[in-house]
Parts: C-alpha cells; structure tokens; sequence
C-alpha cells in the first residue's frame, strides 16, 4: 500500500463516512415495512400463472418452440408463470432488432439516456415492496434480501448517472504539442450486446449489465435465467416505460445453449456481459473470441469461494454474526457468500462453538413468516448438490458441526429447503474449500496464524469477496496487502464478505472471478462498455 491505514484514515478526502444514502436500511427497518411486504406477496401471488411472450423490436414474441414452465422454490405447486422456449430464429431475430436500433440510440445525448435512467430508479422507488415480492416468489428472498435488492437498483441508477452528467458523458479535453490542435477523447458504444444473468439477483445483477450498456448508449438483447424470467420482464417493463426505445431493449428467454450457439458467432453482435458460473461463463467467452470475426469485449463476473479469517486478535462477536450472515444470508446463494473460514487455534474453540450455536439458532422455512432467516434453495437440484458434498466431507472425515441435513417436514414440505451446515475437520486441500457449491455450506479449518490464512485464502483460482476479523491495524493492513481478491472487507458484523453497495464497494472479481479488472457499483464499471475515439481538430 501507498498509504498505511492510520493514514487513509486521517485523510478525510479520500475517507468520509459521507456516502450514498441507504434508502433500504431506513425502509426495511420501519415497523410497517413487513406488512407491506407480506401484502405486495399475497396481491403478486394472485398474478402468478399467466403465459408471457418474449419482447423483440418492440413486438410481442411466441416461440414456436413452445414454452416452459417456472415453480416457486418456496412451494413448487405454485406456478410462478410460462415463459418461451426461444429457438434460434428468435435470438437471431432480438439481435437484428437489437442492430436496427443501435444508430438512433448511439446518436440520442447522454443527458436523454441519463434522463430515462433517472426516471427508471423513481418507477423501481415507487414499486419496490411489488419488486421485491417477484424475487420471494421466484427465487425465495425474504423482506429484508429482497427489499436490499430492489433498492440496490435504485442507488445504482442514480449512482451512475451522476457519474454520466459529471463525466459529460465521458468527453475529455486533452492537451496537444501543436498550437492549432484541439484533442479530446471521447467514449463510444460498440453496439448491440448480449446480456446473461443469473437466478441469486434476478433484478440486481441484470440491471447492471442491461443499464451499464444501455446507458453508454449500446443497445441490448437481455436472456434472464431461465430460473427467474419473471423478474427479469419486470426489469424490462422498468426500462421501456422509463422511455427506452423499442428494439433498444429485447427479453429473450428459453435455453442458454441454443442461446450462447446463437450469439457465439452472430457478427452483429458487439460484446457479451455475463454473470454465472465459471464453467460456463469461460466457455461462453472462448466461443464468442474464436467465432467472431474479430476479438470483441466481454465482461464476465464467475463466482468465487471466498474466505474469512478470524484471528486471535479479532473481536469473536463480531466475527460469529459477520461469519453468519454471509455464510447462509439468502442461503449461501451468493458469489459473494463465505464459504470458508480460517480461524487461529488459539481461539478456535471458543469461536467455534460460539459460531455453531448461532447457526443451530437459525429458523429455516417460507422467508414471508416471522422469524425465518434461511428460505429455500433454488431448486431440487440445489438440494441433491447440497445432500451429496455433505456426504462426501463425511467420507473424507469432515465433521458436521451444525445441520447436513434436507427438511423436508411441516412448511417446507413442498419447497426446496435444507439446513445451514458448518463443516469442520477436513484437510484444507479438501475439495469443500476448494469449489463453489452456492450453498448454506461453511468449511472451517484451523491456522497457526495470519501467514498461514493468507496462504491459504490465495489458494484457490477465484478472487472476489474476502473478510477479515482482527482488532490489530498491523494485521489488517497486512491481509489488504496481501489477499488476492477485489473486494475486502475487515470487521464488518453485518456481513464477512458481502454486502457491496453501489459507490461505496466496487464489486470486482480477481482471477477466475472476473475478466474486467474492473468492478460494477464503482468509478469504473461504465467505462467498460465502450471504446476510446480520439478526435484532433486544426483550427
């Protein structure tokens, strides 16, 4: 580090505790916030069922393909809607739209893009108990995941067309050798991009690709997961009544293989964003750089594992409920979730013990009722994965120190529901630490010292969120120095590893975990989704 900690610390501009403002702390801790929560899902639920058509130049779309069908991973007899089952023709018709559009939104100002998105963060303020209640019933969040999702949109919005009006939609002046000249630099879309998301933040994480392209004036052809599809056309209805044009915006929807067959090779398309796992996302960008004419930008955000340390310095409190929350919050179903901790032996049994009783406190069930902190997985594959790796530390000689197992019992009979589980005893090189599961699954080992966690935390081919609990500056500034992955996080009780908040985190993934090097919710993320045009002028 350029600077120690004492330094940054003293050094009020570059670190204020002026920020964005947090509208869903104020929001999802009013008295009256569960109630209106618990009302926007019972009116959504009478709405669920329905058949929707994709969305291409404007047009509604049915797929001769047929459809599928989505299922409430809170209760699967609950049909969440019937979505298109795309064919290719279709995905070759959205990026043709997608095409046909582009040069009237490349030529429209930024102050009218940013104009639009504004209007998009006060549509999503007015409706976010209805927003947040799609993302209960289509991916199982409860009031407070949910509620921080939706308002997650609202201050990224805002957060960045700040940055497009302070920026002047990025035209910068630039200082010439030669008297006569004048030299700017200036930023510009590359076209239509193809947008992927994933089922953990339907609304969030979509939102993020769609409006950074969108907003650099690309156009864009958006396929949710076909997981939580419903969200993702909520997100569209935002942009097209906040005024995107037609053709601007296309929701597809149906299989990611006849998708990414489809887009690989398609030479209008102009980048790829895409948000999953690993495994997919590094085969999807191999393809679009072999297939296309010509090598085009991709930005791919691919998971992680990350890791906590605890140290003997750190305050255990505070460490136990950090660990908790980030651990089994949404039920593990983050890229940003702790998934393995490394605690130093002196103070691992007290921690421990103190981190397994809070875990075997955690209520398991619907996320709409009182008191229930861990809601369902995503489906009954989820629940297999997570029933299999459970049995495998078993067989390695793992421990399990709290829960291992499905409920399948009383309200969670008919969803997809399993127990937060803390795995101890395992050798470090043990798979468990090693793969992403995007379970309620911690694995928990024991450290002679800082050293050694580093080493074992930079152990892995994934870098995005990491945490460390220590009450010692030296130890801090040493893991911040040392820790190889994007976001870093050092005492935080509300969440070890997660909780990035747009202008405050930049949510950037190292290694395997992104491709970008740079970080959606920071100064950055927009800059990605355009290319430099140098203009000189003799006058």
């Amino acid at each position: 580090m350029d600077m120690t900690l004492l330094q940054l610390r003293n050094d009020e501009t570059r670190l204020t505790n002026a920020g964005p403002k947090r509208t869903y702390v104020t929001i999802a801790s009013d008295e009256s916030a569960t109630r209106k929560f618990k009302k926007a899902v019972a009116d959504v639920r009478r709405e669920l069922g329905d058949p929707h058509p994709m969305h291409i130049g404007g047009a509604e779309v049915l797929s001769g393909s047929g459809e599928f069908e989505v299922r409430s991973p809170v209760d699967e007899r609950v049909i969440v809607g019937r979505f298109q089952k795309a064919a290719s023709k279709d995905f070759r018709d959205a990026v043709d739209a997608a095409a046909k559009a582009f040069c009237e939104w490349r030529d429209t100002s930024y102050s009218s893009r940013t104009r639009i998105f504004r209007k998009a963060a006060r549509i999503i303020e007015d409706r976010v108990f209805e927003l947040s209640a799609y993302t209960y019933h289509e991916v199982g969040k409860g009031k407070a995941e949910a509620l921080a999702e939706i308002f997650e949109v609202v201050d990224w919005l805002d957060y960045y067309c700040d940055q497009l009006e302070r920026e002047r939609g990025f035209v910068k002046v630039m200082k010439s050798p030669v008297a006569n000249e004048r030299c700017m630099s200036v930023l510009k879309p590359y076209g239509p991009w193809c947008c992927i998301s994933p089922f953990n933040f339907p609304f969030a994480l979509s939102n993020n690709m769609c409006a950074g392209a969108l907003m650099m004036g690309n156009t864009v052809v958006y396929k949710p997961t076909s997981a939580a599809p419903l969200t993702g056309l909520k997100l569209y209805e935002v942009y097209r009544e906040a005024g995107v044009p037609p053709g601007v915006v296309n929701f597809v929807t149906g299989s990611g293989r006849v998708f990414g067959d489809e887009i690989a090779g398609n030479p209008k398309v102009a980048g790829l964003a895409f948000v999953g796992s690993m495994d997919v996302g590094k085969g999807l960008v191999k393809r679009f750089m072999n297939e296309q004419p010509y090598p085009k930008p991709s930005i791919i955000e691919t998971g992680s594992k990350n890791p906590c340390i605890v140290t003997a310095k750190a305050d255990l409190d505070k460490a136990v409920s950090g660990v908790v929350n980030a651990a089994f919050g949404f039920q593990g179903q983050k890229c940003s979730a702790t998934s393995r901790v490394y605690v130093e032996r002196s103070v691992a049994s007290k921690f421990t013990d103190a981190l397994v009783r809070r875990t075997k406190e955690l209520v398991v069930g619907d996320p709409v009722k009182d008191g229930v902190f861990v809601g369902p997985v995503i489906d009954d594959v989820a629940k297999r994965t997570f029933e299999q790796w459970v049995s495998a530390a078993k067989e390695s000689g793992g421990k399990v120190l709290a829960g291992g197992r499905v409920i399948t019992a009383g309200d969670c009979a008919n969803g997809h529901y399993v127990q937060p589980t803390v795995i101890g005893g395992l050798p470090c090189d043990h798979a468990l630490f090693k793969q992403e599961l995007f379970l309620p699954v911690l694995a928990l080992a024991e450290v002679d010292g800082l050293d050694e966690a580093l080493a074992l935390a930079n152990d892995t081919d994934y870098g995005l969120t990491s945490g460390i609990y220590s009450e010692d500056p030296s130890e801090i500034e040493r893991f911040f120095n040392r820790i190889e992955f994007g976001v870093c996080y050092a005492n935080r009780p509300g969440g070890a590893t997660t909780g990035a908040w747009p202008g405050a985190q930049s949510f950037v993934g190292w290694k395997a975990s992104g491709n970008s090097g740079k970080g959606a919710l920071g100064p950055h993320y927009l800059q990605g989704f355009a290319r430099e045009q140098s203009y000189t002028l003799v006058h």
